[in-house]
C-alpha cells in the first residue's frame, strides 16, 4: 500500500497527516478552520483517497501559518506515499464546474515542483479561510509533494463555488494521475525526480 504519515511541529503549528493513496475517499480534517476543513475532506473523496488530518495551529494571530504547514505537510506525506512512483500514469487532468465555475487542473508527478495559479477572488475570505491562502496552500503542497501543478478557473462568480472546484479538480486530477497501469516507471530516464 502507498501510505505515509507526516508529523510536523513548529512554535506555529503542529501538524499531523496520514495518507493511504490506496483508499476509498475517506478524508476527516480538523484544522479549526471549518471551511479548510470542508476543502480537504472534499479533496481525498474526489481523489479515491484516505487522508485524516488535523492541526493545532496559531489562529489567534491568523490562517496563514496552519494551512500553509498543512500543504507542506500534505506534500511530505503525498512525496513519501507515492514513492518512486513506478507504474502510475504520471500525468491527470480534470475540467470541474460547480454551479457557474469552471475549474481545469493539470498536474505531473514528476519529482518537479512548480505551480501556476490563475484564479481571481472577489472575497477576502470564506468563512475562517482567507481566500489568499487557497493559492498558498496549493503552493505548499505542490512543491513539497514534487508536482507541477497548474490551476485555471476559466469563469466564476461565487468564491465557494471557486475554491470548491479548485479542490475537487485536484481531488480528481490526482485519481487520474495515481492510477497504477504497469511496472514501469513513466519516464525515458528511467526515473522521477
Amino acid at each position: 500500500m502507498r501510505n505515509a504519515e507526516i508529523v510536523r511541529k513548529t512554535k506555529e503549528t503542529e501538524i499531523r497527516c496520514v495518507w493511504n493513496l490506496d483508499g476509498s475517499g475517506d478524508g476527516s480534517s480538523d484544522t479549526g478552520i471549518g471551511f479548510f476543513d470542508h476543502m480537504i475532506e472534499l479533496l481525498a473523496f474526489h481523489s479515491g483517497t484516505d487522508l485524516s488530518l488535523t492541526a493545532n495551529g496559531d489562529l489567534d494571530v491568523d490562517d496563514h501559518h496552519t494551512i500553509e504547514d498543512c500543504g507542506i505537510a500534505m506534500g511530505q506525506a503525498f512525496r513519501e506515499a507515492v514513492g518512486e512512483r513506478r507504474g502510475i500514469e504520471r500525468y491527470g487532468f480534470f475540467s470541474l464546474p460547480m454551479d457557474e465555475s469552471l475549474a481545469n487542473v493539470s498536474l505531473d508527478i514528476s519529482g518537479r515542483p512548480y505551480l501556476v495559479f490563475n484564479c481571481d477572488f472577489t472575497r477576502d475570505s470564506i468563512g475562517m479561510m482567507s481566500t489568499e491562502m487557497v493559492e498558498e496552500f496549493m503552493r505548499a503542497f505542490a512543491f513539497n509533494a514534487g508536482i507541477t501543478l497548474h490551476i485555471n478557473l476559466l469563469y466564476g462568480s461565487n468564491d465557494h463555488h471557486k475554491a470548491e472546484a479548485i479542490f475537487k479538480g485536484l481531488g480528481h486530477a490526482l485519481k487520474a494521475a495515481l492510477k497504477v497501469t504497469s511496472d514501469e516507471i513513466p519516464s525515458t530516464k528511467g526515473m522521477l525526480e
